[in-house]
Formats: structure tokens, sequence, C-alpha cells
């Protein structure tokens, strides 16, 4: 897994790109837009909403590929239970530990925790400094690029990048079965 230690905080937008630039090819693909809302134009709350937007979308990505490559759902069913489901990020880490059969790396889980608050004060209009702004960008970088690495390892795939051909050629369950398997993994069914 990539080092996920703190790392000094960018002084400038160039920075925090100069940092995108060096990430994986599959980071760079999945947050391919961060580019464009760096600079001169957009504040830095238009690209710390869309770091958190895509993020949340690779969690969704993570648990739908994992359920259905690991434990053979029925894609269909799973993708509709999944994009159902709210989930806290809380109940993000129950899942995944359900889906995985283990925990979600701790210091992974705390340097989105980090990010996370200063996120929730861009959201909620509280005064955060530009400087807080930027180290999210790059916590996000480097979350995103440990996620990928403990996915790789673990099951096959990397949630922040390109996920076609992620499953194989393996036969499914049924529908009947899926839908006990996603309620036994914890998701909510209809």
């Amino acid at each position: 897994m990539p080092n996920v230690a703190p790392a000094s905080t960018p002084p400038s937008y160039r920075s925090i790109l100069k940092r995108y630039d060096s990430s994986t090819a599959n980071v760079k693909g999945y947050f391919s837009e961060l580019q464009d809302l760096l600079g001169d134009f957009y504040p830095y709350q238009v690209s710390v909403a869309y770091l958190f937007f895509e993020t949340e979308h690779a969690h969704n990505r993570a648990l739908y590929c994992g359920v259905v490559k690991l434990h053979a759902a029925d894609a269909e069913l799973a993708d509709s239970v999944i994009n159902a489901q709210h989930l806290t990020r809380d109940g993000f880490l129950a899942v995944y530990r359900s889906v995985f059969g283990k925990p979600f790396p701790s210091a992974l889980s705390a340097k989105f925790e980090k990010a996370s608050r200063i996120r929730d004060s861009v959201i909620h209009g509280k005064k955060v400094s530009d400087a807080e702004m930027r180290q999210v960008h790059v916590d996000i970088i480097e979350y995103a690029e440990g996620v990928n690495a403990e996915l790789s390892a673990l099951a096959g795939f990397e949630p922040f990048g390109d996920l076609r051909g992620f499953k194989g050629a393996a036969g499914s369950l049924e529908k009947a079965t899926t839908r006990w398997l996603l309620k036994g993994i914890g998701f909510s069914l209809p």
C-alpha cells in the first residue's frame, strides 16, 4: 500500500496539480476533471465538492464490485440495491468489513476522516483556509491511491479507476439468492 502519511501542505494549486500528475494512471483518469477545476476560475470549494462526490461514488463502486466479484451477486440487483442504499461513513465501514472479510485499513480511514472534517466545514459554509482545502486535495488523491492498492491486492480491482472486466467470466447467483446475500451483508432491501 502506498504511503498515506501526512504530506506537507501544498503552497498553491500548482502543487496540487503536481501531486495529481504523479498519481497512478487509474487515479488520474478517475479524477479527470480536477485539472479543469483548479486554477483562477473556480474556488477550491468546487474542487473539494467534486473530489468528495467522486470518492463517495468510488465507495459504492467498491462495495458493488466486491459483492459481484467475491460473492457472485447478480450484478443488476446488486447495482440497484447499492444505489438505493443510504450509507453513512460508519455504515460504509461496516458493510466493507462484511463484503471483504476484514476491516477497512485504519490509516486510510484516518486520512479520509481528516479530509472529511474539512469537507464538512466547506459544505456547511464554515470558514476554512485555502491551505486546509489544498491539503484536502492531496489527502484525497493519496486516499484514492491507498484504497486502490488495498482492493487490488485483496480483490483484484481498483474502484478509483476503470472497472471494465473486473469480474471476469464467473457466473452469478440467482436474484432471489442475491437478495438474501445482500441482506446478510447488511444492505437494506425492500
